[in-house]
């Protein structure tokens, strides 16, 4: 569950989606469940129902609206940066596909093979679009520069994403 949790928030940057898209996928699962045990590669295809999950919930027109505790009337204060949350603007930034096939390869860590099974495409896909990824990635955490109050650069970034 974390680990399918962590790969639908890296792909949907917002966590209540992914914790939608993890409980209608582990209901598609629970009703499949006769085909799905009998699959060879069980972390391929429920990563599979979890990425379709995802493309179908943005394809509705459910997802343009904006369900809200309060009305937005005034202005919060921003938050404090995370560790991390470089690295995820940086993610977001990337289109859909390049930023699907970035977090199934190295964030859920599944071959090429599964990869490309879950996203339904070619094996070569996957390949060019994790290097186009990678490389918008590593091009948009230098332009942002050293981490704030710090005189080193973000090395440890950049190892996280090489």
């Amino acid at each position: 569950m974390p680990r399918l949790h962590r790969t639908a928030w890296l792909i949907c940057g917002d966590p209540h989606l992914a914790d939608d898209a993890v409980q209608a996928t582990l209901a598609v699962l629970y009703s499949k469940w006769r085909h799905a045990s009998t699959v060879e590669n069980l972390d391929g295809y429920v990563h599979r129902i979890l990425t379709r999950r995802i493309v179908d919930e943005r394809r509705s027109r459910w997802s343009r609206v904006l369900l809200r505790a309060s009305p937005p009337d005034r202005a919060t204060a921003p938050s404090e940066p995370g560790e991390y949350d470089h690295v995820l603007a940086a993610l977001r930034a990337l289109p859909k596909g390049q930023r699907a096939a970035l977090v199934l390869r190295y964030f859920a860590d599944l071959s090429i093979q599964d990869t490309a099974g879950a996203l339904g495409c070619s094996e070569g896909n996957v390949k060019s679009q994790c290097s186009r990824g990678l490389s918008a990635l590593r091009d948009a955490l230098r332009a942002s520069g050293p981490e704030p109050g710090s005189d080193r650069p973000r090395t440890t970034t950049m190892r996280l994403i090489a």
